[in-house]
């Protein structure tokens, strides 16, 4: 007994400290910080999206008064502008840190949401610290991307969907307009939720306002051709669908990486590689319907949506991840609001575990930071060991993607009085 005391006393001080709000707090401003530092000082320009893509089209709307999205197609949702053009506000000089302060802003917000307002417990301070470390193992890519604005948008929706149906959905589709993603967070809460007509009339109520405001700053087809604007790309060299391609590359067998100057990322091209891009659509489309029709077999089932609703997120966002042509490193930001939605329902919702997507998810996003973007170079130069890491994280993403429709495919079966 004596031996015991002094321990339990340790594991209750650590216990305290861990949740104490300065404590996680000041983490957080740490975490963002030490990103935010090799956003802006790492020589592989891991900010280049934002300083040179980003602040292009700014530029051209500020001084040319030709608005992307508005007076000419682009890749992106209307809402995207918003945050380009608010890291203006303090000048072209301070458009990058403006950019990652209005990051850290968005963060803070999901964050304190996570933490209930701000005050930690221990049911949702394992889950920020979770968090941090998923921002800590992807690396800068977190920050200096516009998925970052639409994530810490989807982190908050998806935690108040399920209470605050009007509220989350709204936030959910917000953040589809920045990056159409969420759109799949959206149409799980439809599935999974006995509220499903709020979400809906709240979804289109955002989608109706977005549109009406676009198309009084003059817009018109411009405004929904991010719905396009993908099907012209060819097969980028990180999306999982490329890896036999880029496998056939390494061993010269006539597949080659090329630089597309109009898509502005590397894609490849040789036997196959067409036909696996083409591949890409309709793939996503049967996994999306397969997931789907679980989901509302579930619904109808009255399964409980604490329950339902986490293994589909993340069977959605999943699936998003591995039927892509593009496989954009920012990509696996995606997987932080399924698994912390997830990893909040298992402690106060009675939701099953989310460990395994927890840690499969950091190990991806380490990967990630591994191939991008220190070490990109040596990736277009088909090192072995890069690619086997390239190999790996995809690999992983096909195992997290099975390892929620297994628990999907649980959740239906499960019985609804234990539910």
């Amino acid at each position: 007994m004596t031996e015991a005391a002094p321990a339990s006393g340790a594991r209750a001080f650590a216990g305290a400290f861990l949740t104490h709000p300065a404590v996680l707090w000041s983490a957080f401003v740490l975490v963002h910080l030490i990103l935010g530092l090799i956003c802006l000082t790492a020589p592989s320009l891991p900010m280049g999206d934002v300083t040179i893509a980003y602040a292009f089209w700014v530029r051209q709307g500020v001084e040319a008064d030709i608005w992307v999205g508005i007076d000419t197609a682009w890749v992106y949702p209307i809402v995207a502008l918003v945050p380009m053009l608010a890291s203006l506000i303090a000048g072209w000089t301070f458009y990058a840190s403006t950019w990652l302060t209005l990051v850290m802003a968005v963060d803070a917000i999901a964050f304190a949401v996570l933490l209930r307002r701000g005050r930690p417990d221990r049911a949702t301070a394992p889950v920020a610290w979770w968090w941090l470390g998923f921002l800590l193992a992807l690396g800068p890519v977190a920050l200096g991307r516009i998925d970052s604005f639409a994530t810490a948008l989807a982190i908050v929706g998806a935690l108040l969907v399920v209470g605050r149906p009007v509220i989350g959905s709204a936030l959910l589709a917000t953040a589809a307009w920045i990056k159409v993603w969420p759109a799949a967070l959206v149409a799980a809460a439809v599935i999974a939720l006995r509220r499903r007509l709020t979400v809906v009339a709240t979804a289109l109520a955002v989608s109706v306002i977005v549109l009406g405001v676009g198309v009084l700053l003059g817009g018109g087809p411009g405004l929904v051709s991010f719905i396009t604007q993908q099907d012209g790309r060819g097969l980028q060299i990180e999306s999982p669908l490329a890896i036999p391609a880029m496998w056939a590359a390494w061993a010269h067998d006539g597949t080659v990486i090329y630089y597309d100057r109009e898509i502005l990322t590397y894609q490849l091209q040789g036997q196959g590689v067409a036909e696996a891009a083409a591949l890409s659509t309709p793939l996503l489309a049967l996994a999306v319907a397969a997931i789907s029709a679980l989901g509302i077999v579930g619904a109808v089932r009255r399964r409980d949506p604490a329950i339902l609703l986490p293994p589909l997120m993340l069977a959605f966002t999943g699936a998003l991840i591995l039927f892509n042509k593009v496989g954009s490193p920012q990509f696996t930001g995606w997987l932080a609001v399924p698994v912390i939605f997830g990893l909040v329902m298992a402690r106060i919702g009675g939701g099953r575990s989310f460990r395994t997507p927890a840690v499969i998810a950091v190990v991806i996003a380490a990967f990630t930071q591994v191939v991008y973007p220190y070490l990109y170079g040596k990736l277009l130069a088909l090192d072995t060991v890069l690619l086997i890491t390239l190999t790996a994280r995809n690999i992983l993403t096909a195992v997290l993607v099975a390892w929620a429709v297994k628990a999907l495919i649980d959740a239906v079966r499960s019985d609804p009085e234990l539910s």
